[in-house]
């Protein structure tokens, strides 16, 4: 699906909040959207600006963009046309940022949102707190750091007492782990 940049960015819609300053796709989620496969591409700053990009994939049916933002070690466990055929067959109507938790650790955040749709019984939401983990690539010669939202509903083979995947250097169930139970 494309959207004319100069429209309202989806994540900026909040049907519970009539806000006047509302910026455009082009100056909000497009940039994160357009470089999401460039290595040196735009990457969110903080969890709630990845969620709020992840939002208007979904809104815009940007399945790639959601598999490229969900942990690493979970995205072959995606499932890209279910989450392509959800997308489009839901009437989303705006998102609401509830509470962002930047520092819930070194390399972890939360989101609590409400994603608005509408529904033949009228305007319903789907309330979340998410989890998000910031993992920095060692392999790159400058510091490349990314933020990843953590699907609690993907399962994944991973030993408690492992290092942990996001390479803080602690144990997995100290670390992420603690967020994927």
């Amino acid at each position: 699906m494309s959207i004319n940049a100069s429209l309202t960015c989806p994540c900026q819609i909040n049907p519970t909040d009539a806000a006047t300053t509302l910026l455009s796709y082009k100056n909000c989620c497009q940039d994160y959207h357009d470089n999401i496969d460039k290595t040196d591409g735009i990457k969110a700053d903080s969890a709630e600006r990845l969620m709020r990009s992840r939002y208007s994939a979904f809104v815009l049916i940007k399945p790639d963009y959601i598999v490229k933002t969900t942990f690493p070690a979970q995205q072959t466990l995606l499932d890209i046309e279910s989450i392509s055929s959800w997308a489009k067959e839901t009437d989303w109507a705006g998102l609401e940022i509830v509470k962002h938790t930047p520092k819930l650790g070194k390399r972890r955040a939360q989101v609590e949102f409400k994603a608005f749709y509408n529904t033949e019984h009228g305007l319903q939401a789907h309330h979340e707190l998410s989890a998000f983990v910031k993992i920095t690539d060692k392999s790159a010669n400058q510091k490349n750091e990314r933020w990843y939202f953590l699907d609690p509903t993907v399962d994944m083979t991973v030993s408690q007492k492992q290092p942990c995947i996001c390479g803080s250097g602690e144990k997995f169930k100290r670390c992420c782990g603690v967020y994927l139970v």
